[in-house]
C-alpha cells in the first residue's frame, strides 16, 4: 500500500537528523607530544562507529544453526582538511611513528605499554538546535593509517585532505536519545 506525503511527514517527527551536524574530538595519548585541538574544526567527514556481532554456525543434519558470536568493531575513519602548518597531520604522523618507527621498526621513546599510545576519541552528533543527540566515545584509539595527500595541478579551488583510520577497543554511547544503556 502506498503512503501519503502526510503519513511520511508524520513519521519524521523531528525533521530528520542531519549528517552535517557533528564534531570530532581526539586527544593525544600521554606518551606522545602533539596538538589535535583544531581537529574539531578540521575533521570534514567521519562516521558514527559500526559494531557487529560475529556468527558461529553449527552444522546439524544438513542445516546450520546460527549462534551470536563475539563483538567486532570496524575501523573508524576521519577525513581531515590540511592547513599549511600541517599541525594535525604532523601530530598524527608522530603518534603513528611513535608506535612503530619508519626506519628501525621499533616502538620509539617511552611507550612500552599500550596505555601510553592509545587515546580516546569522540564523535558527537548534534540536533538542529545545537543540542547533543548522541555522543560516541571510542576507547583505546590509535592511528593505524595516515593516508597520502593527493597533489594535482588541476586541483584548483580545493583544500588538501587526508584520511586517518583508527583502530579502537570499544565504544560507549551516551546522550538524551539513547534508550537504555549502550556500553
Amino acid at each position: 500500500m502506498a503512503f501519503s506525503i502526510d503519513e511520511i511527514k508524520g513519521a519524521m517527527n523531528f525533521g530528520g537528523a542531519r549528517p552535517t551536524l557533528f564534531q570530532v574530538i581526539l586527544t593525544m595519548p600521554p606518551g606522545v607530544v602533539g596538538d589535535l585541538s583544531e581537529l574539531q574544526f578540521m575533521a570534514r567527514a567521519t562516521q558514527l562507529p559500526a559494531s557487529n556481532l560475529g556468527l558461529i554456525q553449527i552444522p546439524y543434519f544438513g542445516r546450520k544453526v546460527k549462534i551470536a558470536g563475539d563483538r567486532v568493531y570496524d575501523p573508524w575513519t576521519i577525513t581531515v582538511m590540511n592547513d599549511e602548518d600541517f599541525r594535525i597531520r604532523n601530530s598524527l604522523e608522530v603518534w603513528n611513528s611513535r608506535i612503530n618507527s619508519h626506519i628501525g621498526n621499533l616502538r620509539n621513546g617511552n611507550l612500552p605499554q599500550e596505555r601510553l599510545y592509545k587515546s580516546v576519541g569522540q564523535v558527537i552528533q548534534f540536533g538542529k538546535q545545537g543540542n547533543v543527540l548522541r555522543n560516541y566515545t571510542l576507547a583505546g584509539c590509535f592511528p593505524e593509517t595516515v593516508s597520502s595527500i593527493d597533489l594535482d595541478w588541476n586541483a584548483n579551488d580545493q583544500i588538501e585532505e587526508f584520511q586517518v583510520v583508527f583502530q579502537y577497543d570499544y565504544f560507549v554511547v551516551s546522550g538524551p536519545t539513547t534508550t537504555g544503556v549502550i556500553a
